[in-house]
């Protein structure tokens, strides 16, 4: 037997992946279940009344933290163009969201959406002082994004996907919501078993491959991933809404 080279294994593996994911989320219809292997109770901090918004300012928007370090990076890259609408997925304490604001101009709209009670007092707050006209904020649930079909050209989903309590059905959500021709872009960890720190491999559930995979059954396709300076520990994905 002639062995594969190592790039021929990798390509073998996303195969099977996809086909795997692709039919499990095919026979499953709506209600899909939780994945296997999310934490447990992965959302309950950031749903408790008790949550110390400023804790997490502090946390999240430290320059310690390479995706808000390289943030105007990210935002270059996203290629945005003022008039168009966007959606920050999970956007906890605002600074993407206001940043996307920014690159889309009065023209356009932001929907910063989030299920944690507290992020969405803040998240009011900042939009009534910092961006009244333009930046909607928006209540979604463990199962939906809550926004209106063909409503956004791009969603935007930084270091909030594995926290997906039901990939399925939140993925379907975006799909509706994103119009013909839009984007779905993916920044989240690189997951190694045997390489990456413990704490990752705990609260994230998976890899790239098995996220790609669940995001193109629910109908994208990968269009390019995105070098940055900065961001060693993630990976930035694009995808195509294809359906």
């Amino acid at each position: 037997m002639i062995p594969l080279p190592r790039r021929a294994l990798r390509q073998l593996g996303t195969l099977a992946t996809l086909l795997l994911v692709s039919t499990a989320m095919g026979c499953s219809g709506l209600g899909g279940p939780r994945p296997e292997g999310l934490p447990d109770g992965i959302n309950d901090t950031f749903l408790s009344e008790d949550l110390d918004v400023e804790k997490y300012v502090e946390r999240f928007e430290g320059e310690s933290r390479a995706v808000f370090a390289e943030r105007h990076a990210i935002v270059d890259a996203l290629a945005l163009s003022p008039g168009d609408a966007v959606a920050d997925i999970g956007a906890g304490t605002g600074f993407f969201s206001l940043l996307l604001n920014e690159a889309v101009a009065r023209a356009g709209t932001v929907y910063a959406v989030e299920i944690s009670p507290r992020f969405l007092a803040h998240l009011r707050e900042r939009a009534a002082t910092e961006a009244p006209d333009t930046m909607r904020v928006v209540e979604g649930n463990a199962r939906s994004v809550a926004l209106p079909d063909a409503s956004i050209d791009l969603a935007f989903i930084c270091d909030v996907y594995h926290h997906f309590e039901y990939p399925e059905d939140s993925l379907a959500s975006l799909h509706a919501a994103i119009r013909p021709g839009g984007s779905l872009v993916l920044i989240d960890f690189e997951r190694i078993a045997g390489e990456s720190p413990k704490w990752l491999l705990k609260h994230v559930r998976a890899g790239r491959d098995v996220f790609r995979a669940e995001i193109e059954a629910a109908g994208f396709r990968l269009a390019e991933e995105i070098e940055l300076d900065g961001l060693d520990d993630n990976y930035f994905l694009r995808f195509d809404r294809i359906e």
